[in-house]
């Protein structure tokens, strides 16, 4: 009985690690030379440095909004375009990107969600727009947050969880055979938390990579626009809620990962894509 117990508990965990793995990125993220890591250590102490956070101030609302509908008419076409040529083999994949400004949210954010009809849409707070420091910023963050949905994040997010709460749910189950409903669920909750995590890094270094692409064929400086990432931010809000900086952690890999990034467009043409063994 016991070796059966664990050959399946095994076969489980071993279930969790492909449905996991089948949930991977599209996309090679470029291995950061020396010089690419010392530069960008460089850039993310001078975004640390007191007198950078003062240079430049929040604009007008009027004033950010030309600023962000002029990057917006460079963007949105090339987003689209580079879209619908690298998931020609997805039949039906939907590329037609809504930018909108979120009203609402009082807080600085930019983020990738969609429709109830499917459709994908990229939403950017007012807070957001004006606190951008020029137009590379702006175009960088929303190249980002359509390399989210080129990259599938947030449906694989979702096989994810469902994968990691239905196996560790099971192990619970099949190891305690009487165990508590109430303990059943929270085990699988656990489990639904470690598999939408298992990829969260990697998903954000992957949309900085398409990112860093669709801001460059834009016209803009996705160096330059990388910065926004590496403020010294506060994660969450003040009631609580993480904030941009809580989901797109600022750290000093991202910023030699758009840097290798550029390098890898400049000598090759364009990103490589994983192949189906690695």
């Amino acid at each position: 009985m016991r070796s059966f117990k664990t050959a399946l508990r095994g076969g489980l965990l071993f279930g969790l690690l492909a449905a996991v793995s089948a949930c991977g990125t599209t996309y090679n993220v470029p291995e950061a030379s020396a010089n690419h890591t010392q530069v960008a250590a460089s850039m993310f102490a001078e975004e640390h440095n007191p007198a950078t956070a003062k240079a430049g101030g929040r604009l007008s609302e009027a004033a950010a909004l030309r600023q962000f509908l002029q990057v917006v008419s460079r963007v949105e076409p090339v987003a689209e375009r580079f879209c619908k040529q690298e998931t020609a083999d997805r039949p039906g994949f939907d590329c037609d990107i809504n930018i909108v400004v979120d009203q609402n949210m009082p807080v600085r954010n930019a983020y990738q969600t969609y429709t109830e009809s499917g459709r994908p849409i990229v939403a950017f707070t007012l807070p957001m727009i004006q606190d951008a420091r020029n137009p590379d910023e702006l175009a960088f963050v929303m190249g980002h947050e359509m390399g989210h949905h080129i990259g599938q994040h947030m449906h694989k997010k979702q096989q994810q969880a469902m994968a990691g709460a239905l196996v560790v749910g099971a192990l619970a189950a099949y190891s305690n055979v009487g165990v508590d409903q109430r303990v059943l669920q929270d085990t699988m909750a656990v489990g639904a938390g470690v598999g939408n995590m298992a990829y969260s890094q990697t998903y954000e270094l992957e949309s900085d990579v398409i990112g860093t692409a669709i801001t460059k064929a834009a016209g803009y400086d996705p160096v330059k626009g990388a910065r926004f990432f590496a403020r010294p931010e506060e994660k969450t809000n003040q009631d609580g809620n993480l904030s941009f900086w809580g989901t797109h952690p600022p750290d000093q890999k991202r910023l030699a990962t758009v840097l290798a990034t550029v390098d890898g467009i400049n000598a090759h043409g364009g990103l490589t894509k994983k192949t189906s063994s690695q």
